[in-house]
């Protein structure tokens, strides 16, 4: 019974925490990872990394870098993009954001390590730093069965029947139910 009691004190203090950071003066980054797989005909798989940078706080982030050197070279190959990126500002309230691709060469799971993003703050010399979200684990190269996907053909041959049919059926529902309207209710006069 104390252990809920115990989180629930910890998550709050935390959320306090991170709030009173974001209110001060400075920039506060958050950001956020992520990988997706795509199948090729050809049967490869490509991972497309999307990393989005916000800056929650009240000021300008300067010199701000992002560096995600968590895929391996004997793993992936960089297909397009590249997997660092630098800005001269992100401003407080701004977004930025960078996406790669990249291609497997090995089957198996990979868990990827967070983005490191570091940026400069005017009243301070010491260069900061943030980690982004990590990635779910990735199944790279998995034997998936094949997905089930909507006949086209069919929606597009019987679509207008079942619209017509649909449309029929809550006709004859609006005819057939009785209505709610004062007159069935009753004669009693309101005084």
């Amino acid at each position: 019974m104390a252990k809920p009691l115990i989180f629930t004190t910890l998550l709050s203090l935390l959320l306090l925490f991170t709030t009173a950071l974001a209110s001060s003066d400075s920039p506060f980054i958050v950001a956020h990872k992520k990988a997706s797989l795509k199948r090729l005909k050809s049967g490869a798989e490509r991972v497309s990394v999307s990393v989005d940078i916000y800056n929650q706080g009240s000021s300008t982030a300067y010199d701000v870098s992002l560096s995600d050197e968590s895929w391996p070279q004997d793993l992936f190959d960089i297909v397009s993009g590249n997997t660092s990126k630098s800005w001269e500002r992100l401003d407080a309230d701004g977004v930025i954001s960078h996406s790669f691709e990249l291609e497997a060469k090995t089957k198996g799971m990979f868990n990827g390590a967070p983005a490191v993003i570091t940026f400069r703050i005017p009243t301070k010399a010491a260069l900061q730093e943030a980690y982004s979200t990590p990635i779910l684990p990735l199944d790279v190269l998995a034997d998936r069965p094949p997905e089930k996907k909507l006949e086209w053909r069919l929606l597009a041959k019987y679509g207008s029947l079942m619209s017509v049919l649909s449309i029929v059926v809550l006709f004859v529902y609006l005819v057939a139910t009785p209505g709610k309207s004062g007159g069935a209710k009753g004669s009693k006069k309101k005084r």
